[in-house]
């Protein structure tokens, strides 16, 4: 099969939204990977468990009744009429790499290759991820300080539009007060004499 046969088969994106995260790893259930290999869930299992030794618990592991139904509940997966026996079957990226040693079909290869693709591309959003949030935060702390400021020239401002709590005193010589005064007082003269 050439590429383009591979990425129609299985396109990258599919592969993407199978991805779950379990116990911190990033994994692919055997019931969506038996899927892709175009094999039943059973055959799939059956084969991983004759070459149990190929898989180590850090290439996959049975999940747990609350994993299981956490999983069910996130993503909305339905439960499949009949229901499952066990709980599903998880597959870290090396035990899916691992599978494809197990399952010795073309399609099983190829399926693999469009698989390891998701993988790396899910890693590289992840980076991507990891290095905008990291100057994020960078941004946010330098920033914090600025606001701080901001807030403050803002309150001083508002203390400076305040009236004053009590009129103060008025110091120093008034004319206008002093012309009345002394109007007053040649009106007084004034009327002494008459």
């Amino acid at each position: 099969m050439s590429n383009q046969s591979v990425t129609q088969l299985v396109p990258v994106e599919r592969v993407e939204k199978l991805i779950h995260l379990a116990r911190s790893e990033k994994v692919l259930l055997d019931a969506d990977l038996a899927t892709l290999y175009g094999v039943t869930t059973g055959n799939l299992n059956k084969a991983v468990k004759r070459n149990s030794h190929r898989f180590p618990p850090d290439f996959m592991f049975q999940l747990t009744d609350e994993e299981a139904a956490a999983l069910i509940f996130q993503f909305g997966r339905s439960k499949q009429r009949g229901g499952r026996r066990h709980n599903p079957y998880a597959f870290t990226e090396q035990g899916v790499a691992m599978l494809s040693s197990v399952l010795r079909s073309e399609r099983a290869v190829q399926v693999n290759v469009a698989i390891m693709r998701a993988f790396v591309s899910l890693r590289r959003m992840l980076a991507a991820n990891d290095t905008l949030s990291r100057k994020l935060a960078e941004l946010e702390r330098r920033l914090a300080g600025h606001d701080q400021a901001i807030k403050n020239l803002f309150e001083a401002i508002r203390e400076l539009m305040l009236p004053p709590a009590k009129p103060r005193r008025e110091i120093g010589f008034h004319a206008i007060a002093k012309e009345a005064a002394g109007d007053d007082k040649t009106k007084s003269k004034r009327q002494r004499k008459s």
